[in-house]
């Protein structure tokens, strides 16, 4: 018998990737933020004497806390608006109907239909959704409170009225800081990568650097107002953002090859960092005229980061274009309806299971199904297991508060630190939101009113009874649950790594030319990081969607190494290098379309032809590549 060796005892890969943390830096602001939100109103409950109704409003201001992220104050407020009323309309619907289980049943079930058609509509609308769902569920608990259903309306309108105050009120002082901050991390993220000594580095900086220019567009594009003080402040920030592109195409190419920047640049990036910050005007760019083509490129692209070219006002989308746009993609998806079908069935089932458990107020089987089968939120597997693991945690914390007799202020204390954990918790692991809203729903909703062991633990197992139903029913026997989806994903994104090679290297003299070029270059690094999210989503699963997600992972990685090397070509180009034949880019771009090809059809790809040229050999070696990496998990 051979020697036990410590790989034997090595965790599954799929279970590794499930319980890493996100490395994201804490965002104290919106800590602080639920913090407040959610302990001001039980600190002013239990000083007036009526713990239980700052409870209650307490509730009303969690939906702001669950919905909250970065962005501009103008996307939040939608953002958070829409979720609050969202919340709104869902409490109300289980306050009125919570009195009658069998009526109570159907509207959460209609509720969970609708909830899963708003989800379509958009990022906004699927948090709404997510909202009108859980405090359906949430109000259909009230009714064994002894709370009068007006008490309790008002109380939670006065929480999400609080909840909004809080999360807003810097808006007026603030103004454009969120945007600001989002262009200057393009800066930082620029410095970083070109300081960087090692290829593992340089590649992972590079994917920072394409989050936060894909952040900065979405943040500028989705918050410029329509004031036209403010619109010229937007304005600015879009067109300096839009302007550092040839800096980026050439600091890409410069990483690309290999090369290093000089330390005057790296501290110039910085400087322009902390100007955009200041709302300071920008430092003058370092001059110099190396022999080499790419670190010209990258001074010449520094140079033109303050005389970049004013973008035209875009065009608002009308809400009634809008509105036909999310109807038609209802009507003629029928993906929406199979996914719209499986919530419908698990909060069914759930429902089901409440009536039949012999515990008080089960009503948390349901709102464990709601908010694990998110379609839109990644893995179902994924999602159910973290959510299972967290609550044991959980609830080992409701049961040590309880065992503890915690009571009055550091009972406040407590919700402070747990919302401030569920903030915290929702920028790194599934499972650490989980381990702190499950106490902190207990707290609000139970053991202010009337807190026991018994209590504590049926939470427990109404959401293993939940996670139970998720995994049998919306996973393990829904058809195609398991079905391996990075392919078709990897195949799209190939596609449009296709049209940047044919739009990249073909003749750029006009300014509408190169303007187009860049698109094509957004396009096809934005499809790259959108391919890694779904990557990581999927990663977690034990089945083969999961495992062919691991397959695929040198795929991936060879296509971001074909884009890196498209941009530094394109960089030689621009800075007097002759093009491309165009019969080399057409051979190029007829490889990457049999390499979506072969994706999509779950084969070998077939041998091609790729150009000769000198000037394309780093693009045709990557290629050639990608394409090995293809046939590895099929062969």
């Amino acid at each position: 018998m051979g020697a036990v060796t410590s790989t034997d005892f090595a965790a599954p890969h799929w279970l590794v990737q499930l319980l890493r943390s996100t490395p994201e830096p804490t965002p104290w602001n919106r800590v602080v933020r639920a913090a407040l939100a959610l302990a001001g109103p039980p600190a002013v409950g239990f000083a007036l004497g009526d713990l239980a109704l700052g409870a209650l409003v307490s509730t009303g201001a969690l939906p702001t806390v669950l919905a909250d992220s970065a962005g501009s104050y103008r996307y939040r407020a939608v953002r958070l608006g829409g979720a609050v009323l969202a919340a709104t309309l869902g409490f109300g619907t289980g306050l009125l109907t919570g009195w009658a289980p069998v009526l109570s049943m159907l509207a959460v079930v209609g509720v969970a239909a609708v909830s899963a058609l708003i989800s379509t509509a958009g990022s906004n609308a699927s948090v709404a959704g997510l909202q009108l769902l859980v405090f359906a569920v949430l109000g259909t608990g009230q009714h064994a409170m002894n709370i009068d259903p007006g008490v309790a309306m008002l109380c939670f309108l006065g929480g999400a009225a609080w909840g909004l105050l809080v999360a807003l009120a810097a808006w007026a002082v603030r103004a454009t800081s969120p945007e600001r901050g989002a262009v200057a991390q393009v800066y930082i993220e620029l410095a970083a990568m070109l300081s960087a000594q090692d290829d593992e580095t340089r590649r992972a900086s590079r994917y920072q650097l394409t989050t936060a220019l894909n952040t900065a567009y979405d943040r500028l594009l989705e918050a410029r107002s329509w004031l036209s003080g403010r619109d010229a402040t937007y304005r600015g920030l879009l067109n300096l953002l839009a302007a550092s592109t040839p800096a980026v195409e050439a600091a890409v190419a410069m990483v690309n090859a290999r090369r290093h920047a000089p330390p005057e640049l790296v501290d110039h990036l910085t400087a322009v960092a902390t100007s955009v910050l200041a709302r300071a005007p920008l430092p003058p760019a370092p001059a110099a005229e190396p022999a080499d083509p790419a670190l010209a490129a990258l001074y010449a692209g520094l140079a033109r980061i303050d005389n970049g070219t004013e973008r035209k006002r875009s065009e608002r989308v009308p809400v009634r274009t809008q509105l036909r746009e999310w109807a038609d993609s209802v009507i003629s998806g029928p993906l929406t309806w199979l996914t719209t079908l499986r919530l419908v069935l698990c909060v069914a089932l759930a429902e089901v299971a409440a009536l039949l458990v012999p515990v008080e107020r089960s009503y948390w089987i349901t709102l464990t199904v709601g908010i694990v089968l998110k379609p839109d939120f990644g893995s179902v597997f994924g999602r159910a297991v973290l959510r299972g693991l967290g609550t044991v945690v959980g609830v080992g914390i409701g049961a040590a508060v309880l065992g503890l007799g915690v009571h009055g202020w550091a009972l406040v204390l407590l919700i402070a630190l747990f919302a401030g954990g569920v903030a915290a918790g929702k920028t790194r692991n599934y499972g650490i939101l989980s381990a702190f809203v499950t106490p902190l729903i207990i707290l609000q909703m139970d053991l202010a009113s009337r807190g026991d062991w018994a209590l504590v633990f049926a939470r427990l197992v109404d959401t293993l009874i939940g996670c139970a139903i998720v995994l049998v029913f919306g996973y393990l026997l829904w058809p195609g649950s398991r079905r391996p989806r990075v392919g078709g994903k990897l195949a799209e994104v190939a596609d449009a790594v296709g049209r940047y090679v044919e739009h990249g290297l073909r003749a750029t003299g006009s300014a509408d030319q190169r303007a187009e070029r860049s698109r094509y270059r957004r396009r096809a690094y934005r499809g790259l990081t959108d391919l890694r999210t779904a990557f990581q989503q999927v990663v977690v699963e034990p089945s083969p969607a999961g495992r062919q997600a691991t397959a695929w992972w040198p795929a991936i990685v060879g296509l971001e190494r074909v884009t890196d090397a498209v941009t530094e070509v394109v960089v030689t180009v621009e800075q007097g290098a002759p093009e491309p034949d165009p019969e080399d880019v057409r051979l190029l771009t007829v490889a990457l379309a049999e390499f979506a090809a072969a994706v999509r059809e779950q084969r070998e790809p077939a041998d091609q032809r790729l150009p000769a040229a000198q000037q394309l050999a780093g693009v045709v070696e990557q290629v050639a590549a990608a394409f090995a990496a293809v046939r590895g998990p099929r062969g």
